[in-house]
């Protein structure tokens, strides 16, 4: 199974100046390495620089080297498919030193360096890069390349950078030992396979080394690695005891052997790397005790141990390390105290030691971390009270305490986190009132102080967090009513149960949970004329002839009005938006009636094939409708002449129509396996259509309620499960292979599709931003459920 790269990866060279000739349209160019070439005065340029056509070159140079050089890069041009046309000027009637990501010798005309990263290029690599002797740059990174690399590349014993990660290559490595000249290496984040290529070792003068992420053979990392004494950067993937040799490379600066299968301790000589500042090993099956050696790094900025098998006391000598930024050593099984130092990192970002079995407490000192933004402490055995200190960290997003021993009372100072979206402080033994003060932060999302020891009413403040999603008070002591507030927020999980609550249950938080919610309190009920009355039958009726229930009346009453108000504001603005809708539609066929198919009325944008005529695309017709959504309508259009079938979306009004271009220009970069394919984008006049791959089987939502005859599921466990990592896998790469990373917001079964096979491709993603009325102050998406990257 391929494995996405987890994190972008810094080149450590610097980015080469801007292309003066016209490019193709499309999406911004990447960064690449820049490698000097000729020292000191000859550089190649990568595929953001090409030659200006009244540079000079000598004309013996090109009359002996340009016709050889063309027609090995028109047969690689053969062996590739641009679904951009990048590469349109590859052509006879250019000189090769003017193709798109093609750089030249100025004196000879050799081609020298070739850059062609993440432009969406897929096929194979042509044999044919062998016939360029000089080259000294070769990036197709980032793209969607298949097939096996071929071994003729060892002729190019000139190149300097090679640069193939991040593709679909598989197959054996060929030995390319031959290229002795090369400083970066990066075949990382592919799917090759056989056994780890040893020749690699033998290149010392590498300073870049990336293989991790293939599917190599498991065994031992070869002890020749520490023969690279020039390495700054190593990205392996294997397995076996942790290789000391990796501490012979002095000049190291970033390690990173996360989700392999090694085993045994650090090695204590990794504390002679002095240079080193990221230092990951996590997802292993590491054991011993932690190298208090390692602590003396001075410029350590990033410590990723977790989820190994460390064990004993963490050393104390680490909080000396004040350059650490991210700090996770959770899912261990460390014990002891966390010194006191390490709470108050002055640069830390994510202090992380949850699942371990440490003791004592949160210090004071966690005032001092005043960077920090994640703070997790969950599933461990720390007690005494909360610091107040906590207030300090104006930055803090998460704050994750749950199941240790704290107790006392709940800080006031946390409601000055303006910041804090996710507060789980569940399954402790707090107690005391919970702050009315906790109603000020508001950007809350999920609110967890279940199983404490928490007293008097729920404080009707908290009716003030109008993006809470999640609240959960149960298996406490908290008595008297439920606020009738509470039922303004947009709630999609509540649990009250097991207190001494007493009243009316509020009908709308009646409807949004259930009897369980609501359990183990005595004095609740439920008034008779409420919603769903009869279902309830796990709850008494209330005696409206209490006293207090009639103060209860008068209550409902008002909130009634202020609900009745709401209903005719929503029902104009409800019409407001009819208008607008027909306005749309009018203006849409307004658009296609007087467009005749004309190109200066319709502009077509292609990302991917088939080639796309306008009005195909624009002859929309009702009976091919199959959604309807907050974005807009989506039709099943057939293709003239064979070529399929593709989905339309035709979006809302949207007045901006400069950030619908870039917005859609970066979703047409989009390439994987589990992302719905955008193929192309028509605008023209008031009118907007996204055209999609389509898919057979509809959606998850459908397949899961779909039956077939005799009464069995459409999908069996098999399908559900490769679904589910399918639509993990499309999450990570908008997560974590986008830059920027995108974040969904809106993940639901209805926007998960599924293919022929029944793999799952992610869609709907950064569109509801897109469209007019969409730019909220607070979360979007679908009621009920809140996706954790927003956290």
């Amino acid at each position: 199974m391929r494995i996405t790269r987890r994190n972008a990866r810094p080149r450590g060279l610097p980015r080469a100046p801007q292309q003066e000739a016209p490019a193709p349209p499309g999406p911004p160019r990447p960064d690449h390495y820049f490698a000097p070439l000729v020292a000191p005065a000859l550089y190649i340029y990568p595929a953001s620089l090409s030659l200006s056509p009244h540079c000079l070159v000598s004309r013996r140079g090109l009359k002996k080297s340009l016709p050889l050089d063309r027609d090995a890069l028109l047969d690689i041009k053969d062996h590739l498919k641009d679904p951009q046309n990048y590469l349109h000027n590859w052509d006879d009637s250019h000189s090769p030193c003017q193709f798109y990501g093609v750089a030249c010798d100025p004196n000879s005309g050799d081609v020298m360096g070739i850059s062609l990263s993440n432009i969406s290029l897929s096929g194979t690599i042509s044999s044919s890069f062998s016939l360029l002797k000089q080259l000294r740059t070769l990036e197709l990174g980032a793209n969607s390349i298949t097939g096996t690399v071929p071994a003729a590349l060892s002729k190019c014993t000139n190149l300097q950078v090679l640069n193939l990660s991040i593709n679909s290559l598989t197959g054996q490595l060929p030995d390319l030992s031959a290229l002795v000249k090369l400083e970066v290496l990066d075949l990382s984040t592919n799917g090759f396979t056989g056994a780890f290529p040893v020749w690699a070792t033998k290149l010392d003068g590498l300073t870049e080394l990336g293989l991790g992420e293939n599917n190599f053979d498991e065994g031992d990392i070869p002890e020749s690695i520490g023969d690279l004494k020039n390495l700054t950067w190593l990205f392996l993937g294997q397995s076996g005891v942790f290789p000391k040799e990796i501490s012979k490379l002095k000049n190291l600066w970033k390690i990173e052997l996360y989700q392999n299968n090694l085993t045994g301790e650090i090695p204590r000589e990794l504390a002679t790397l002095t240079l080193l500042s990221e230092f990951d090993v996590s997802r292993n099956q590491l054991t011993g005790i932690l190298p208090e050696e390692i602590a003396g790094l001075k410029k350590l900025k990033i410590f990723h141990i977790y989820h190994n098998n460390f064990s004993g006391e963490f050393p104390g000598s680490y909080s000396s390390c004040k350059t650490l930024q991210r700090f996770r050593i959770s899912q261990n099984q460390f014990s002891g105290t966390i010194p006191g130092g390490m709470w108050g990192l002055p640069n830390a970002v994510i202090i992380d030691v949850a699942d371990n079995g440490f003791i004592g407490g949160v210090s004071s000192d966690i005032g001092f971390s005043t960077t920090l933004n994640q703070l997790y402490v969950q599933n461990n055995n720390f007690f005494g009270e909360l610091p107040v200190e906590l207030g300090m960290l104006s930055q803090l997003q998460k704050l994750v305490a749950y199941n240790n021993r704290f107790s006392g009372q709940i800080p006031k100072q946390i409601a000055s986190l303006k910041q804090l979206t996710y507060l789980h402080l569940e399954h402790n033994a707090l107690e005391g009132q919970i702050p009315s003060d906790l109603g000020m932060c508001n950007s809350l999302v999920d609110l967890n102080l279940a199983e404490n020891s928490l007293t008097g009413a729920i404080p009707d403040t908290l009716a003030s967090l109008f993006t809470l999603n999640s609240l959960n008070l149960s298996h406490n002591m908290i008595s008297d009513e439920i606020p009738e507030s509470l039922q303004l927020l947009k709630l999609s999980y509540i649990d009250f149960s097991h207190n001494e609550l007493s009243g009316p249950v509020p009908p709308q938080l009646l409807m949004i949970a259930g009897d369980d919610a609501f359990a183990d309190n005595a004095g609740l009920c439920v008034a008779k004329n409420s919603e769903g009355w009869r279902q309830r039958v796990n709850l008494r009726p209330c005696q409206w002839t209490d006293s207090r229930h009639v103060f209860s009346i008068r209550r409902i009453f008002l909130v009634l009005g202020m609900m009745i108000c709401l209903v005719i504001l929503l029902s104009g603005l409800a019409c407001l938006s009819y208008e607008n809708y027909k306005l749309e539609e009018f203006n849409r066929k307004k658009d296609i009636e007087s467009g005749d198919g004309a190109d200066s009325k319709w502009i077509l944008h292609s990302f991917h094939p088939p080639e796309l005529d306008p009005e195909e695309v624009c002859n929309l017709a009702g009976e091919n409708l199959i959604g309807c959504g907050g974005t807009g309508k989506v039709y099943r259009v057939e293709l003239s002449k064979g070529r399929g079938t593709v989905a339309v979306k035709e979006l809302w009004k949207c007045d901006d129509a400069k950030t619908l271009k870039t917005e859609i220009n970066t979703l047409g970069k989009m390439r994987h396996r589990n992302i719905l394919k955008l193929n192309a984008f028509l605008t023209g006049g008031a009118s907007n259509f996204l055209v999609y791959e389509y898919v057979v089987n509809g959606n998850l939502y459908d397949a899961i309620h779909r039956e077939y005859k005799a009464g069995q599921p459409e999908l069996d466990w098999d399908k559900r499960y490769r679904i589910a990592v399918g639509a993990a896998k499309g999450i990570m790469y908008l997560h974590h292979d986008c830059s920027p990373a995108i974040i969904h917001r809106d993940i639901k079964s209805t926007n998960i599709l599924l293919g022929k096979e029944y793999e799952a491709k992610l869609a709907d993603f950064g569109i509801a931003k897109l469209v007019e009325g969409s730019q909220l102050s607070c979360f979007a998406g679908t009621h009920g459920y809140m996706a954790p990257e927003v956290f």
